[in-house]
């Protein structure tokens, strides 16, 4: 089969839709970066469901060792991300953040 014979038989023109919706939010700026890490608070979030009680162990021992004046929180301060009090959870999270004086938070596996 040639080109000229390829084209033609598959010429026909298709409308297409972006899979991407519009965007609705307009993009905020970042909140600024720490400088580092020595001496802060880090707390660890979680939504109960896959492998956080394996991982954030395993992060804070390396953080550790690469900082050893870090702070942590654990993830059981916040209760799960997912499920009924999910909602109360992320509505109280600027206070439970301030009450524990966390610097930095580390949101993982599908917060």
């Amino acid at each position: 089969m040639t080109d000229e014979i390829y084209s033609a038989q598959f010429s026909a023109q298709f409308s297409a839709l972006w899979p991407r919706g519009e965007k609705t939010v307009e993009i905020a700026p970042l909140a600024p970066r720490l400088d580092t890490l020595e001496g802060k608070t880090v707390a660890f979030m979680w939504d109960y469901l896959f492998r956080g009680d394996e991982i954030f162990p395993i992060l804070e021992a390396e953080l550790s060792a690469a900082y050893p004046n870090m702070n942590f929180i654990g993830y059981s301060t916040f209760g799960s991300t997912h499920g009924s009090n999910e909602g109360q959870i992320i509505a109280d999270l600027p206070q439970t953040l301030a009450d524990n004086k966390v610097d930095a938070l580390i949101s993982g596996m599908g917060c």
